[in-house]
């Protein structure tokens, strides 16, 4: 199966083939996917990391080796933990940010370079070493704006909040908010809630439709309206600058032990 590594700061994955179609996802700088169907200047794309399926405008495809792919898979790689990076791209010595979540691997000549089929990067600052606590990498989308499908730090949803900071923290989730609440293990009461419980909202028909992650003594970051932290408790977020309840709590579930 044909397929590419995402060289691109963001790359965005539409419901249909056209620009006009809704934003289902999107990829970050050094994210796997693979071609499912090509049609009229539009790639089908499934992406590894989640499985997602949506369409790529077919000047954004950038064919890369299957052997390529497969070495960038299995190493161990890095993934960026804090909101923006700097790299140089050669040949033309330009500037490209990319922002957390994305990952590189250093296959290059030396320890700072790598390449994705023949484009060569090269990092001018120090890759971090350290992952940070999930507070502080949570902390650093606050004042992102909402963008449904956004999964980058200028624009994100809520469960793309969510899947983010956990890829970062080395934890595999789903795309959807539907989709995480199928993971981890139940905590009886918002009490009990520590920092890295996922907290799920329902609407009136009981429809899985919010997500926040959890930071403790009553905290919750999520996506509504821009990244932002608010109080949760049994019933729900309580938007202090409204001052009102926005959204119903359903469960929250620990993700990691």
């Amino acid at each position: 199966m044909s397929g590419s590594i995402c060289p691109y700061s963001v790359l965005s994955v539409r419901r249909e083939p056209s620009e006009k179609s809704e934003l289902e996802t999107q990829l970050l700088f050094g994210e796997v996917f693979y071609v499912v169907e090509r049609m009229d200047g539009w790639v089908k794309i499934k992406t590894e990391f989640d499985g997602y399926e949506g369409w790529i405008d077919e000047r954004m495809y950038y064919p890369v080796r299957d052997k390529e792919i497969e070495l960038w898979l299995s190493a161990p790689g890095v993934i960026i933990p804090t909101p923006m990076f700097k790299l140089i791209r050669e040949p033309e010595k330009s500037v490209q940010l990319i922002s957390a979540g994305s990952r590189i691997v250093f296959n290059g000549e030396d320890r700072n370079s790598f390449v994705i089929g023949h484009k060569e990067f090269y990092c001018q600052s120090t890759v971090p070493d350290r992952t940070p606590d999930l507070e502080e990498i949570a902390k650093g989308f606050l004042n992102t704006s909402y963008l449904w499908g956004g999964r980058n730090i200028f624009g994100i949803d809520c469960s793309g909040l969510s899947q983010v900071v956990f890829k970062i923290m080395g934890k595999r989730l789903p795309r959807n908010a539907s989709q995480q609440i199928e993971h981890g293990t139940m905590v009886s009461f918002v009490e009990e809630a520590r920092a890295g419980d996922l907290a799920f909202f329902d609407n009136p028909e009981g429809e899985i439709t919010h997500v926040g992650i959890c930071l403790g003594q009553g905290r919750i970051l999520h996506a509504s309206g821009e990244v932002r932290l608010d109080h949760l408790d049994h019933q729900g977020i309580f938007n202090r600058e409204l001052q009102k309840y926005t959204h119903h709590l359903r469960v929250i579930k620990r993700i990691m032990e």
